[in-house]
């Protein structure tokens, strides 16, 4: 071969090599600038280097788009009208370029449902293409779908749909079962994490900074969901009534009576609407129990049975269905009713022993914390020792009672009136010092357990 000719090669071999390094170290140090500035929030410096970058150097970091996120949202935030969309779309093209780039450092669900978002929120496409970007979001990965507003969002296109007659009823059904069983899953997270630190505190350990930042981003996320859940209820509304699902399910009954999972959702919807009055509701649950006897034919059975005042026969059928159950969120509800039956006779110890799985199995369940403590305080006379004892049996049920609002934001402002309401029946700062040297109360009877003297 030509000397000439290797000499050439060679030549553009080492000029390409050149290049490429030459090119790598300019992307290196225009990273290096526009992270730094980003990192400080100093956006103005950071835009230019940063979008340098992006365009220039679309594979060199995943912290090119995180940035660049970050970046857009800040200047999101402080737009306006055509503006506000203009940046939207940007955020969206963002998105979609980090996932070209680095599809395994990108989660399909949080992805999709913030576009989602974004295209809802600024009026970019039709219902049906927003609705698509929160449905492939949800069918492909639910787990990261975690923004409540994007779970209220996806839901409430649907409902608008169903009444554009776009969707069916049934479609809507579906789906609020599933978004139901997600926040519930969420706010049992949050308030698991809330009961733990909760209680640590009233035992008189100081939380760490870590843990106080714990406690109050739980907080406020389990708000969220609670909030979420209420609007989603809210959006649901009639058609979720009795004057709507027994005429449904009767005219789909001889269709679908062999048809296992229709029987499930048509009971449990009818169940959780209270429309078990209804003769369908019978014929739904007989066929159920037919076809596939379970945790929730068992459950049903026993609303049957406790309808017509047969409790032993209900008990023993709650009891079958607690056994059989495999969701906690549905143990939870079935521990909740036998409770419910035995506080009703009276039974207040096992009342509270239910009332108290029904919490491990669902942290976020705070009417069980508020039963509890009406329980506790309505024992007040009987089961403290004198005066001061009786009256420290307050304490307790507020203390109850205060667990009530943190671990479920709904029930915040009744819980908190009936916590105010056994601090006042409670002793006072002069009847503690009137007492001195009483550090904790040990309350007797059903109740067997020691409330602290508080400091007032």
């Amino acid at each position: 071969m030509n000397t000439k000719f290797l000499f050439v090669i060679a030549t553009g071999l080492v000029l390409n090599t050149v290049g490429a390094n030459a090119q790598a170290t300019d992307c290196a140090t225009t990273a290096s600038i526009a992270y730094e500035h980003a990192k400080v929030k100093n956006y103005d410096a950071a835009e230019e280097p940063l979008w340098k970058v992006r365009k220039e150097c679309p594979t060199y970091s995943v912290a090119t788009y995180q940035f660049g996120k970050k970046l857009l949202e800040a200047k999101y935030k402080k737009a306006s009208g055509t503006e506000k969309s203009t940046l939207a779309n940007e955020k969206i093209a963002l998105w979609k370029e980090r996932f070209q780039y680095f599809p395994g450092k990108t989660k399909i669900g949080d992805m999709h449902s913030n576009i989602g978002q974004l295209m809802y929120d600024n009026k970019i496409g039709t219902k049906e293409s927003q609705f698509a970007e929160f449905e492939k979001a949800w069918t492909e990965d639910k787990e990261n779908v975690d923004n409540p507003k994007n779970v209220y969002t996806y839901f409430s296109l649907l409902v608008d749909l169903h009444g554009e007659s776009k969707k069916e009823l049934q479609d809507v059904f579906d789906l609020y079962d599933e978004v139901i069983e997600k926040i519930e899953n969420e706010e049992s997270k949050k308030a698991e994490k809330i009961s733990t630190l909760t209680e640590k505190e009233e035992a008189g350990t100081v939380l760490t900074s870590k843990e106080k930042k714990s406690l109050k981003r739980s907080t406020i996320i389990l708000s969220n969901y609670s909030k979420v859940k209420a609007g989603v209820n809210q959006k649901l509304g009639e058609l979720a009534d009795c004057k709507n699902l027994i005429p449904l399910y009767n005219g789909q009954f001889e269709a679908k009576k062999t048809d296992v999972n229709w029987l499930k959702g048509a009971a449990g919807r009818m169940s959780s609407k209270e429309c078990t009055e209804d003769p369908l509701f019978f014929k739904l649950v007989e066929a159920l129990h037919k076809s596939d006897p379970s945790a929730k034919t068992a459950y049903y059975l026993g609303l049957l049975a406790l309808k017509d005042k047969k409790t032993t026969t209900a008990l023993k059928y709650f009891n079958q269905s607690a056994e059989l159950e495999t969701k906690s969120s549905d143990k939870a509800k079935v521990y909740f009713k036998i409770g419910e039956v035995m506080k009703k006779q009276g039974s207040k110890g096992k009342a509270r022993s239910y009332y108290r799985k029904a919490l491990k199995q669902k942290p976020s369940m705070g009417i069980c914390y508020l039963r509890i403590a009406g329980m506790v305080a309505s024992s007040a006379n009987g089961c403290g020792a004198d005066v001061f004892s009786k009256r420290a049996v307050y304490w307790l049920a507020e203390n109850y009672a205060r667990r009530a609002a943190k671990v479920d934001p709904s029930l915040k402002s009744t819980a908190n009136k009936y916590a105010a309401n056994y601090r006042a029946k409670a002793p006072t700062k002069t009847d503690i010092f009137n007492n001195p040297g009483i550090t904790s109360v040990s309350v007797g009877c059903w109740i067997g357990e020691t409330v602290k003297v508080p400091k007032l």
